[in-house]
């Protein structure tokens, strides 16, 4: 199957996953993606695997007469909670003109290259778009068919010399538990890459160190015709907190390698509230010091009151995996050169936001992130690059060359 029909006929799977659920994967629709690219890895040859939890892990073996490093292809099937992904009417605009695209008419919903200037970048390129109901799916279903056309060519083509291959499907990484119960040593591959990353080109190794704060607030709710000095109001408490943090810190006020503070959520009522907030920043020291912040204010608070009006927990998500992928220059210096071979620029930024890679360099399988050529993630505006997703594929297929050249 050609690239292309691979990806839109994986977005016409309702992946979405869901940070509330108490189930792994979050989402039983996502089994039936899942399960369908097990099957189809198997049609193919591959000696493949879906364990209870979801996760599909297929070995493709060395045909070489040496040792060289293995090497691990991973994405994931679900896409954002954010909009839905059902009923996903993708399309293909041809020879794009530079020009606003009508997604939706009767939403009067248009892509305006005036508010994403890189469109102006893809003229004379294919895009796939939405309708405006929905989100697309690169995110990353974009990824699973690059995997898999890649897959399918290793198969077909069995004189392509190569080493190991693991090919890795995941859920639930839109909602940060990507890699919770995987087993890396089952995944059993010196180094891996994701791909869900957005230009073609593009070799993310750095991302935020990650937490979660969840502070319950409690206060005493009394009637409010006899509530003077003794009401103490949850939600006033809540907001005393929020405005506590520092201001510079909100995500819409910084970008690079600045960090946040994000207000994800505030629920609640005069007796009891809970406030969500995410915690995010490249330099491990300053994202000590932000949850530092975090903790010193439910002390002052808690003092102030006379008692706990707020219980705090915070629990680290993710590290930057920056750390651990300055040990292996070697094979970061191996994708950038096939970047540049395919004629491209290497754009090295560090990832705003955390991947399965993350985890899965502090798990033991050192994981930097490709661009696959989709953009404008998690909305009704997202698109993908047809010329660029096929680049993405001749990159993976160089690097898979130029690992042939090592040593393990």
């Amino acid at each position: 199957m050609d690239l292309l029909e691979r990806f839109l006929h994986y977005t016409t799977y309702d992946t979405q996953s869901d940070a509330s659920s108490k189930t792994y994967p979050s989402t039983e629709k996502q089994w039936v993606l899942l399960k369908d690219l097990h099957q189809e890895l198997v049609n193919l040859g591959v000696q493949a695997t879906i364990d209870s939890y979801g996760y599909v892990i297929g070995r493709i073996p060395s045909n070489l007469d040496k040792e060289v490093p293995s090497l691990a292809l991973i994405a994931h099937v679900d896409t954002s909670p954010n909009a839905s992904g059902k009923n996903v009417q993708a399309r293909v605009i041809k020879n794009y003109d530079g020009k606003e695209i009508v997604l939706n008419q009767e939403k009067s919903l248009v892509m305006d290259p005036k508010q994403f200037p890189q469109l102006k970048n893809h003229i004379g390129d294919d895009l796939v778009v939405t309708d405006g109901t929905t989100l697309l799916g690169a995110d990353d279903k974009l990824g699973v068919a690059q995997i898999m056309t890649i897959v399918e060519y290793l198969q077909q083509n069995p004189n392509v010399p190569h080493g190991d291959i693991v090919i890795v499907f995941t859920p639930d990484e839109e909602v940060g538990t990507g890699t919770e119960y995987i087993d890396v040593k089952q995944i059993n591959a010196d180094f891996g890459f994701t791909l869900d990353g957005s230009k073609a080109g593009e070799i993310a190794y750095e991302n935020f160190n990650a937490a979660t704060v969840t502070i319950d607030f409690h206060g005493h709710s009394i009637h409010p015709g006899s509530a003077k000095n003794k009401l103490i109001n949850s939600l006033d408490l809540a907001y005393e907190f929020y405005h506590a943090l520092p201001k510079h810190l909100k995500p819409e006020l910084t970008e690079n390698y600045e960090g946040f503070n994000h207000l994800v959520s505030l629920n609640g009522h005069v007796e009891s509230s809970k406030m969500v907030i995410i915690i995010r920043n490249h330099d491990r020291s300053l994202f000590q010091k932000q949850k530092d912040d975090f903790l010193n204010i439910s002390q002052f608070m808690n003092q102030k009151y006379g008692y706990n009006v707020c219980d705090i927990k915070i629990v680290d998500s993710y590290f930057n995996m920056s750390e651990i992928l300055v040990h292996h220059q070697d094979k970061m210096n191996i994708a950038k050169e096939a970047i540049i071979e395919e004629g491209l620029t290497p754009i090295i930024e560090p990832i705003r936001g955390g991947t399965d890679g993350a985890r899965l360099s502090f798990m033991g399988l050192p994981c930097p992130n490709l661009g696959t050529g989709g953009y404008n993630f998690h909305g009704p505006y997202e698109y993908a690059s047809v010329k660029e997703m096929y680049q993405t594929i001749s990159i993976v297929k160089s690097i898979i060359h130029k690992f042939t050249q090592l040593s393990k």
